[in-house]
């Protein structure tokens, strides 16, 4: 004959909702927040990374100006990504801890944005430079 389960000792997740108090977090929600920060700075570190990359190890000798513009683009691009995913999870940090709003999708779509410009911008420079 089988025997029943053993009950779960100690408190529920809906206990421990309603032990903690006013303004507290779940903890998921702020470590949730701080992966999104640090999806945000290795993006960040990417772009300007490969800012770098373009300006010093390009091959053509022929158009530096444009090789020295989009470098700079993009390391300003990555510096800006760092900011606005630091201010971003500011937002969210603040947001979780007084039930207030969270950031929309404004800035992200800003963001999709300036990558497409510069994935075209650097599609150009590849075309001069052939």
């Amino acid at each position: 004959m089988n025997a029943p389960a053993p009950a779960p000792s100690g408190p529920s997740y809906a206990d421990e909702l309603e032990i903690r108090p006013p303004g507290a977090v779940d903890a998921r929600f702020t470590l949730a927040a701080e992966r999104t920060l640090l999806a945000w700075v290795r993006t960040a570190l990417g772009f300007i990374a490969a800012g770098i990359a373009v300006v010093y190890l390009s091959p053509d000798e022929t158009t530096p100006l444009l090789d020295i513009v989009l470098g700079v683009l993009m390391v300003g691009l990555g510096a800006s990504l760092a900011v606005l995913g630091a201010w971003r999870w500011r937002r969210t940090s603040r947001a979780l801890v007084t039930g207030g709003e969270m950031p929309g999708p404004r800035q992200v779509m800003l963001v999709v944005a300036a990558i497409v410009m510069v994935a075209v911008l650097v599609a150009v420079v590849m075309v001069i430079q052939s």
